[in-house]
């Protein structure tokens, strides 16, 4: 890969997580939406609005499946036939197209951070070098297993070479910015504590490559109590092991099935902002009210960020953190000293980590995973392992015939979060939440 400093738009000099921590430390959420089009016109006018929501916000570039797969040949057949796409082209749009989307929107005021989902992503950093954007997201893990069948070794080679290119770019202005998807692993049914384990070493992997400026990630999950616990183990395990960079936590609304109804969602969303302020998260990734349906309209995107916003500032409350005596913590831990101690190189650890089944994702059938592992509902609602193959947990979980995971008991969890937000928005329906107020 090769790359060069072009002329280019304004940017944040200060770099996505300085901009971030700024925010943070006067007292603020920075909010986020998953925005992308395909239509340069309507990606600067969903940036521009996104700048423009009552709220303290930060831009997105999501970009659509092809490029995500690198089938660029597709794309270029999309946009001849006038066929819509789900995000935004970036390796396909010229680079002028693309500064023109940007060019007075993107600037110290507002940093714009490009998400899109691929296991190897060469061509998508080279464009973002290309165009001096230095804020993205993903991880060699996470954004391999859950996507396709590409061998976790091509995906670990290719994030290595990403990220060390990435780190090379300062020289464009602005700290080069990645944000780990780890905690984020399935969207759902993933035990907290490997959530928190696989952020933290991808975070562990960015540093080692040269990432001086990072985010760990955590997917809101099935009990507010558990999701607290998690975030708190993860800003934990982060303070200890990345004392020397630079890095934040991101909060992402639920990632599974979402409410159908709009107070249902607005329900779930305002516990999403409840949380982050809840654990001291800096940032939060919203949903909106579209989610079950259809990809959002800017109008629906800016709704959620400036709900969120209003969540957010009208709760305040921090929690008590419960420190190395929490269950999450306890296990998460034993996960990262597991995989750190397979190998001095974290490349190879992981892979290791993998074949060994120290780290395996319930109902991840990608073909690196052990598939070993079930997850489970308890009665409280709180996601709990049903059996933990080989992860190196048996001193701190106890299994047993009574967690059977059945085809009907999964789809009843898969479901569960969904169900009790639209049930309980359905049982208060004097709720403010109907029209969109806290």
């Amino acid at each position: 890969m090769t790359a060069r400093v072009p002329d280019r738009p304004s940017r944040p000099e200060q770099g996505f997580g300085a901009f971030v921590r700024a925010r943070a430390d006067a007292g603020a959420l920075v909010v986020q939406p998953r925005m992308g089009f395909g239509d340069p016109a309507w990606m600067r006018a969903g940036l521009a609005a996104t700048r423009a929501a009552r709220a303290h916000t930060v831009g997105t570039l999501t970009l659509d499946s092809y490029t995500r797969l690198g089938d660029l040949a597709a794309i270029e057949r999309a946009l001849h036939d006038g066929m819509p796409l789900n995000g935004y082209p970036i390796a396909t749009h010229s680079d002028s197209m693309t500064r023109a989307v940007l060019e007075g929107v993107l600037d110290a005021d507002f940093p714009v951070q490009v998400r899109h989902g691929s296991a190897l992503p060469q061509h998508i950093f080279r464009r973002l070098i290309a165009l001096g954007l230095t804020a993205t997201e993903g991880g060699p893990v996470s954004y391999c297993l859950p996507y396709g069948r590409v061998p976790l070794a091509d995906s670990i080679d290719a994030w290595r070479e990403c990220t060390e290119l990435f780190a090379q770019a300062r020289d464009l202005g602005g700290e080069p910015h990645l944000e780990t998807f780890g905690g984020c692993m399935m969207g759902q049914l993933c035990p907290p504590s490997q959530l928190v384990a696989l952020s933290a070493l991808e975070a562990l992997f960015f540093r080692a490559h040269g990432c001086r400026s990072i985010s760990v990630s955590y997917a809101q999950q099935t009990h507010p109590g558990q999701d607290t616990e998690a975030v708190l183990a993860l800003r934990r395990l982060c303070a200890d092991l990345l004392p020397d960079v630079e890095w934040h936590l991101v909060v992402y609304t639920y990632m599974g099935a979402y409410p159908v109804t709009e107070a249902g969602a607005y329900r779930l969303l305002r516990e999403a902002a409840e949380l982050a302020v809840r654990t001291g998260s800096e940032r939060l990734i919203v949903k909106t009210v579209a989610e079950s349906r259809r990809i959002p309209t800017v109008a629906e995107n800016v709704a959620a960020l400036e709900y969120a916003a209003r969540a957010a500032e009208a709760n305040r409350t921090t929690a008590h953190d419960p420190g190395t005596d929490s269950q999450t913590y306890a296990e998460a831990l034993a996960l990262v000293e597991a995989v750190l101690n397979l190998a001095p190189d974290l490349s190879r650890a992981l892979l290791l980590a993998f074949r060994r089944g120290y780290l395996d994702i319930p109902y991840c059938v990608h073909p690196d995973n052990r598939g070993l592992t079930r997850s489970r509902l308890d009665e409280e609602g709180r996601l709990r392992w049903a059996y933990t193959g080989a992860l190196p947990l048996g001193h701190l979980v106890r299994t047993g015939r009574s967690h059977k995971v059945t085809a009907a008991g999964l789809l009843a969890d898969l479901s569960f979060l969904r169900q009790k937000m639209d049930r309980e928005a359905l049982a208060d329906r004097s709720s403010t939440e109907l029209t969109g107020s806290v």
